[in-house]
């Protein structure tokens, strides 16, 4: 059986360090901004076990001028379960749920190796190509939305 449900922030680090911070400390898998009363944290599980999951802030990016943004983070998916339409299960997630929350504009920062699958889920980046120290390069990518 799989669902999609919000989690507990604390239920995101362990895959946040499996693949977002490997052979990094527990502690660099908390967020600043995780326990904010607006952020929100989507699981996907399979058969109860969680193997994907999504992080969103409420947000505001200075480069767009959109009133309510939220910024994804930590999006991730267990390596064995990758390639099986899992993250874009988890997009759809959260599209859907920012956008009752009357967010117009959904932005992040990509690892350069992601760019290719946001692309397919009509994300579009934003600027030229920069580095995240000790993580990598990245592309800023966004999509806006239709508020009521």
């Amino acid at each position: 059986m799989i669902v999609i449900k919000k989690i507990k922030t604390s239920d995101t680090y362990l895959i946040r360090n499996a693949i977002l911070r490997k052979g990094k400390s527990i502690e660099s898998c908390k967020f600043i901004g995780d326990d904010d009363e607006n952020s929100f944290h989507l699981g996907y599980f399979t058969d109860e076990k969680l193997i994907g999951i999504a992080s969103l802030f409420l947000i505001s990016n200075e480069e767009f001028k959109e009133k309510r943004q939220y910024q994804l983070r930590g999006m991730a998916v267990l390596d064995e379960f990758q390639k099986h339409g899992i993250g874009t299960k988890l997009i759809q997630a959260a599209e859907k749920e920012i956008t009752k929350l009357n967010a117009s504009l959904l932005w992040f920062n990509a690892r350069e190796v992601a760019v290719p699958f946001y692309l397919k889920l009509n994300y579009k980046t934003f600027g030229t190509k920069f580095e995240i120290n000790g993580i990598g390069p990245h592309y800023k990518m966004f999509k806006k939305f239709e508020t009521i």
